[in-house]
């Protein structure tokens, strides 16, 4: 049931959207896709783009230079806290409104009449930015691990630079689209093996690697030891940089979302597929980084001096040897495997999701569904495109690889932030809530989690090294005022002219004037529950009329 926000004591609204069709209909969309997808689907992609083998593993070493053990454990659990706030925040937004596109939507509904389109504009293309470029650095992160493994054995082979690197990604990428131009229904059985294989595979690391290694570090070690090999002089400084391989990992959670009509009672199952996926994350990547820091036997050796990269492949060669390290790194990989198509499938539902308002270029092939599989294909394919483009950084120079996650990361934020900001602020009084809701503790968590996530995104734009020069300055926000810059330019000189926001597709409601087509009353289009956008308001009392007059 949906209930006023600030009246708890309210009784329930007489005529609430009941229906995952009904709330499809008060935005103007048809029901396209097929409802395929169960809970544990829905949870296990949210989970896969949260994958830790894929987030934590390549960028640890990093992290360990920055602010050592310190850095790992103990910003794991800091940034758990405070994400997990952020998924309550979404959450309760996702519940009450439990479309497709998930932060566009958002946004459209809560922003005033007067602003919806460009802060549906503007949030879209952030979390599309932020969905893609995490396709990007999952997909690099794999092909750098496969190049590692290689390594091991033919420190000398050609196959570990930067062009053989890439080369693998590009193969990587294409094998993803692939996966996600399939039924819906293959997907959630492929993200549920996914789902299997990181939990036991997470586990198998975990005993093996503490039964086998010897020599393990105390643990005084592994949650007091700090070093600050940034050059920066404030070790406080340092600590708060290391959080960016935490803070990359726990995103992409918003997919759940993005799956919304593709998943059984979405204003249900959406919202637990976000908490489940940060809170299981949270939890066995707290396991996981405890596991892998008390297998460090020579903190200098092996990671500030090793020549491995990413050094976790040398603490398991030196802890394990040679035979179970191969296993680790096939479950890390297959890992990343899973992860980067996970990512692939909530980007292409976003996307999808932006083109059929008209939002970006090429819509009309964007927008659509392949009549046999149910599918956005043209949508996974442009993301997959794009996703090449930007992997072309990482060859320009190394630090590339890290301004790419700082960008999925910066991107993903903002993408949160609006809404919650809006639902925190001008739709305090407005919003109608969901199944799920957060009660009167709603207002202090969309507070400290819009302050969290402004104080992140600020501090991942700061540069990780000093002396700071050309080759290690952070470019991630050139990357990010560049493609957002140029999606508001273009919105401010043409787009603001036609672009309404979501709901522009009307035209696909039933056709009131259908004798075969049930009344509106069946439908109880809630005025009150549409978008704010005018085009919406005025489109859907058009509809009514046309209904009392049939």
């Amino acid at each position: 049931m949906t209930h006023v926000i600030d009246d708890p004591n309210k009784d329930d609204d007489p005529n609430p959207l009941t229906t995952d069709q009904e709330i499809m209909a008060s935005f103007g969309y048809k029901q396209e896709m097929n409802k395929a997808m169960s809970t544990i689907s829905n949870f296990a992609i949210a989970f896969g783009c949260c994958s830790i083998l894929s987030g934590l593993t390549p960028m640890w070493g990093d992290m360990m230079l920055m602010a050592g053990s310190v850095g790992v454990i103990w910003g794991w659990i800091l940034v758990s806290i405070f994400t997990f706030g952020v998924g309550l925040s979404l959450a309760e937004i996702c519940s009450a409104i439990s479309v497709s596109g998930g932060p566009y939507i958002w946004v459209a509904r809560l922003a005033p009449a007067e602003w919806a389109p460009l802060a549906a504009w503007i949030t879209g293309y952030c979390n599309w930015l932020g969905l893609t470029v995490a396709i990007t650095s999952t997909d690099l992160g794999l092909a750098q691990f496969m190049s590692s493994v290689i390594s091991i054995r033919n420190p000398d082979t050609s196959f570990t630079s930067v062009y053989w690197q890439y080369g693998l990604f590009l193969a990587i990428a294409l094998l993803h689209g692939l996966i996600n131009s399939v039924s819906v229904k293959y997907n959630g059985f492929f993200n549920q093996a996914s789902l299997c294989w990181h939990l036991v595979g997470l586990l198998l690391i975990i005993v093996v690697s503490l039964a086998l290694t010897p020599n393990k570090a105390s643990a005084s070690w592994v949650l007091t030891f700090f070093q600050n090999h940034t050059g920066f002089s404030s070790n406080s400084y340092a600590f708060l940089i290391a959080l960016l391989q935490s803070q990359y990992t726990l995103s992409g959670y918003d997919s759940a979302a993005q799956m919304s009509e593709e998943t059984r009672d979405a204003n249900k199952n959406a919202p637990r597929g976000i908490l489940y996926a940060i809170g299981t994350a949270a939890v066995c990547g707290l396991v996981f980084m405890l596991a892998v820091n008390f297998c460090v036997q020579d903190y200098d050796r092996q990671i500030v001096k090793g020549t491995l990269n990413p050094q976790m492949t040398q603490v398991f060669l030196d802890g394990v040897g040679y035979g179970w390290t191969f296993v680790f790194m096939v479950i890390i990989m297959g890992a990343m495997f899973f992860s980067g198509s996970a990512l692939t499938l909530g980007s292409s539902r976003m996307v999808f999701a932006f083109a059929r308002d008209g939002a970006t270029p090429f819509s009309n092939y964007l927008s659509r569904v392949h009549p046999q599989t149910k599918t956005p294909i043209f949508a996974v394919w442009a993301n997959i495109t794009f996703a090449t483009i930007i992997g072309l950084l990482y060859m320009v120079n190394t630090t590339a690889f890290n301004a790419i996650v700082s960008v999925n990361t910066i991107a993903s934020s903002f993408a949160y932030f609006i809404p919650i900001a809006l639902r925190l602020t001008v739709s305090r009084q407005s919003f109608k809530r969901g199944p799920f809701h957060l009660g009167p503790f709603s207002n202090l968590i969309n507070a400290i989690s819009c302050v969290w996530i402004l104080f992140t995104s600020i501090l991942f734009v700061c540069p990780t090294q000093w002396p700071v020069t050309a080759l290690n300055m952070n470019y991630s926000s050139v990357i990010f005022v560049f493609v957002i810059g140029t999606s508001v330019l273009y919105y401010e000189l043409r787009a603001k002219h036609w672009f309404t926001g979501p709901g522009q597709n009307i035209s696909l409601l039933p056709d009131p004037c259908d004798a075969s087509t049930p009344l509106l009353t069946d439908h109880r289009l809630d005025l009150e529950q549409t978008s704010n956008t005018p085009i919406s308001r005025l489109l859907s009392k058009d509809i009514l009329l046309l209904h009392e007059d049939t």
